[in-house]
């Protein structure tokens, strides 16, 4: 399986099953997020379960250690491969997420947002938070580490220094955009070959294969350019 994750970003679940059939669940896995979970629950991710995909739940959980605690158990339930929780929630939030889904059968990779990749410096400052990107996107990390997730979702551009200082962590980086690309809202980004070269181990992509005419061909081209760069 390749390190690489479609981002589903669509409206409704037919919208998001469609561009699924155009692509191969052994190139691949999938990303349901707010939007379309919201609109279409729980059945979209079993239809993509059902065509071969492995899902990633981009819920992003950030509340009280209970109902996040309960949220994570949920969706560990409906047997997905990741699921997500805000790392900003705070040490005992994340440790009662770990401990909800440790309980499953099967337990998904629970991974913490650190910052999203739409903020910089700036933005972050607006918010009441001091320090620059990096430096946050580190010590939300090893507060992730210490309380036992799998892993971050951070930049590619901090993945190498979490590598280093982090190694156990799993690194999934957003944000990426093939060369040519526009960078849409995206901040920091990187393309596919450079994401892995920082140290990252899972990338998310979504516009430059979803709005491509031919999405498996894209996604068939990010995979090829990835094996390339691994072997130069």
């Amino acid at each position: 399986m390749t390190p690489l994750i479609v981002a589903l970003d669509f409206p409704d679940a037919p919208s998001a099953l469609a561009l699924a059939d155009r692509l191969d669940p052994q190139q691949c896995r999938v990303k349901v997020g707010k939007e379309l979970f919201t609109r279409a629950g729980p059945a979209v991710v079993e239809n993509l379960q059902a065509r071969g995909f492995q899902v990633f739940l981009d819920l992003k959980f950030h509340d009280i250690p209970a109902t996040v605690a309960g949220a994570c158990r949920a969706a560990a339930e409906l047997g997905v491969w990741m699921l997500n929780v805000h790392a900003s929630g705070g040490r005992a939030m994340l440790e009662a997420a770990r401990e909800a889904v440790s309980v499953s059968a099967a337990p998904p990779l629970l991974i913490a947002v650190t910052v999203l990749t739409s903020l910089d410096a700036a933005d972050l400052e607006e918010i009441g938070c001091h320090s620059k990107p990096a430096e946050q996107v580190r010590r939300l990390a090893a507060l992730s580490a210490e309380t036992g997730l799998a892993g971050v979702v951070c930049s590619a551009q901090e993945a190498g220094q979490l590598r280093q200082e982090l190694p156990a962590l799993l690194r999934v980086t957003p944000g990426i955009r093939p060369a040519g690309f526009a960078r849409d809202d995206q901040r920091r980004v990187l393309t596919p070959a450079a994401a892995l070269a920082q140290g990252a181990d899972y990338l998310v992509i979504g516009r430059p294969i979803t709005a491509a005419p031919d999405p498996g061909a894209v996604v068939a081209a990010i995979v090829a350019d990835m094996a390339a760069a691994s072997v130069r």
